[in-house]
């Protein structure tokens, strides 16, 4: 962290010179080397440069993963985009390095290893005043770790000095940092747009006054900036709060602020009014392959549907549209900027928009007789109708359907709030069967609460008669279905926030109870195909989800023991994790399965209950309870509010905020394409 006089010391270095004699030895180098289309590299001093006077704010960007993985956030991208607006910010991207390049990296060359660097301008990540990690995963913890400790900078938050930048989380795993919280200086949670601008206007101010030679007290200038951060309610500073626990039970007994000023509550950040947000306006292209080759519009944010298990649509409320011209004038500005040919329309349940007819139709008018193709996310049951399909599939690029019923049976639907009949799911794949598709994929998920065998036996008689009615309306042999299953895991903020996960075993044998009875049916298995994941993974995912500061150790123990790239099924050791957990849990009364397969009650206080998502917990119990009376027959639907009335839900008045929706009555009107 820049903490001279007058921040004005020679720019980091670029390390550029070091890694190109080596990068030939790694494998895919051109994703080490940067200088994709509308990438940014500015100045080190740019506030200086620019003529805007007074300290720059530097901040290092990164998404956990593999540049495959990490380039196409958006989240990453937009922040990166919104930063470098400011003619007195500098923001560069990082992502995490493969094997072969770590290998490069700590072997070094003569001046010694090479650190981390930025793919921008190839200036070490510790160099930064932030280094800002976005989490959408639990299992990118560990990359986390190795990108601290290639870069230099001390895995534990307490060990850092001025020497070193702020280490910040944000992303939906953000609503319990509390797992990483030994790692991590301050956490972010909800939107990002708006308080990244406010953390740096506060560290701006921040280092206009070090450079002044301002005294702080009996604070360093780091606890000071933490503070600052803290004390505004904005921002979670874990040192700043003492946890306790009750020896008897092993459960947290309090979460308290350990110094005057410090909120007890930290409260999540809403940006509303998207429309004054279009962006990414300048989507990065990569250089080298990698998982969405698309340009990506966000069309609205939120969603207020219910489903019990969905954390991202519990912590993003409330729903907030785009206008039907922004979307319009995103799509064609991004085509224009990028060069790429299919445009994804992204949300949670993209269909649910008010006017996605009007955008599908004027997007289809717009660019039809092009090479620019359309397409929608996974499309709930109860929103596909057949003319919107059409419409995103005009340019005769014409994919296969996903649709996701969530539960095996009727009775899992109804304790997962996905009212969607079996009724509802063969009318819906009949009559896109009957246009023309010859492929649908149906994702469910395995080990919901109340869950029986016969529940996820129900998922491959589903199938059979989606088959037998595709062929029946189509009059072809070649109908196709995939069936996708996902492992359950419970996530905080959710109704299902209490629930006791379920064990791998038992996951394992049901899924290899259902792929055998798919198998063996000879009319219809051939026609199936079948996807899952074992149910190792999901138990570690649930031991970082819900877990408290304790599981740091485990994090710690893991990656000192080689673990790296936990999200990918070939990296990930769930043996690892399982001894890990022994050797760091021992003495402390709790293990895996204390934090995974086990109920919770009411009164008992979970880690993330300090961190407000706005859901009022009463109103989160209440409907686990309503799961729970599903479950045993009784007919209980919580309705979308934005079709209904409220049903206090809590945010939109804890977090003064409101959902916005259309119709605005405007159409998108067609441009000519050069």
């Amino acid at each position: 962290m820049t903490t001279t006089g007058n921040d004005s010391r020679s720019a980091s270095p670029s390390l550029f010179a070091r890694l190109e004699p080596r990068l030939a030895s790694v494998q895919k180098p051109i994703q080490y080397v940067g200088g994709e289309l509308n990438s940014t590299v500015k100045d080190w001093n740019c506030a200086e440069t620019s003529g805007h006077g007074g300290p720059t704010v530097r901040w290092a960007l990164m998404y956990p993963d593999a540049y495959e993985v990490g380039l196409p956030n958006q989240g990453v991208q937009i922040l990166y985009e919104v930063l470098n607006e400011r003619d007195w910010i500098v923001a560069e991207r990082t992502y995490s390095v493969w094997p072969d390049m770590e290998k490069v990296l700590r072997e070094g060359d003569e001046l010694g290893p090479i650190p981390q660097f930025t793919v921008d301008a190839h200036r070490s990540v510790r160099d930064f005043d932030f280094f800002g990690l976005s989490f959408s995963t639990e299992l990118g913890y560990t990359n986390m770790l190795n990108a601290l400790d290639l870069a230099g900078i001390p895995l534990h938050a307490v060990d850092r000095t001025e020497a070193d930048p702020i280490v910040l989380s944000g992303g939906h795993a953000s609503f319990n940092p509390e797992p990483i919280a030994d790692f991590i200086d301050a956490a972010v949670l909800g939107d990002g747009e708006e308080i990244v601008l406010r953390i740096s206007e506060v560290a701006r101010e921040w280092k206009s006054e070090l450079a002044a030679g301002a005294d702080f007290g009996d604070r360093t200038p780091r606890d000071e900036l933490l503070f600052r951060l803290a004390s505004s309610g904005a921002v979670y500073v874990p040192k700043f709060y003492d946890v306790s626990y009750d020896e008897a039970t092993g459960q947290i007994a309090s979460v308290e602020p350990n110094r005057p000023g410090v909120p007890a509550r930290i409260r999540k950040h809403t940006l509303m009014d998207l429309d004054a947000w279009p962006y990414p306006a300048k989507p990065l292209v990569p250089l080298a392959e990698t998982v969405h080759e698309r340009f990506s519009v966000e069309i609205f944010r939120g969603c207020t549907r219910g489903c019990r298990f969905c954390q991202a649509g519990m912590i993003t409320r409330p729903v907030r549209e785009r206008s039907i011209n922004t979307i319009g004038d995103m799509v064609e500005n991004g085509i224009r900027k990028s060069g790429f040919d299919e445009v994804g329309l992204l949300s949670l349940s993209s269909a649910d928009h008010t006017e996605i007819g009007d955008v599908a139709k004027g997007l289809a008018d717009r660019y039809e007789g092009t090479s620019i193709s359309l397409s929608l996310p996974s499309t709930r049951v109860d929103a596909f109708n057949i003319s919107l399909a059409n419409e995103f599939s005009r340019n005769g690029r014409r994919s296969g359907l996903t649709f996701a019923p969530e539960g095996g049976s009727e009775r899992m639907r109804k304790v997962i709030n996905k009212m969607v009949t079996e009724e509802d799911l063969i009318r819906t794949v009949s009559t896109a069967y009957s246009h023309g598709w010859r492929q649908v994929k149906l994702y469910f998920m395995c080990g919901l609460p109340t869950e029986t065998d016969d529940d996820v036996m129900q998922i491959a008689e589903l199938a059979k008669k989606v088959i037998a009615k595709g062929r029946e309306v189509s009059g072809h042999n070649d109908i196709r279905c995939t069936v996708s299953i996902g492992g359950f895991v419970p996530k905080p903020h959710t109704p299902f926030q209490w629930a006791a996960q379920l064990d791998h075993e038992t996951t394992d044998a049901r899924l290899k109870k259902l792929r055998d009875a798919v198998r063996a049916d000879k009319r219809f298995g051939r026609a199936i195909g079948f996807r899952y994941h074992d149910g190792k993974p999901g138990m570690i995912e649930g031991l970082l989800s819900r877990g408290d500061r304790r599981v740091g150790a485990i994090i710690e123990e893991v990656w000192r023991d080689g673990g790296r790239f936990d999200g990918w099924s070939e990296h990930f050791s769930f043996d690892r994790w399982v001894e890990s957990s022994q050797r760091a849990l021992a003495g402390t009364g709790v293990d895996l399965e204390w934090f995974t397969t086990r109920d919770r009650e009411y009164d008992e206080v979970l880690p993330w209950d300090h961190l407000d998502s706005g859901l009022d917990k009463d109103w989160l119990w209440g409907d686990w309870e309503d799961a729970l009376a599903a479950a045993d027959g009784e007919d209980i639907e919580v309705e979308d509010c934005r079709w209904t009335p409220c049903y206090d839900c809590g945010v939109c008045p804890e977090m003064s905020t409101e959902i916005q929706i259309g119709p605005t009555g405007q159409k998108l009107l067609p441009l000519s394409v050069v």
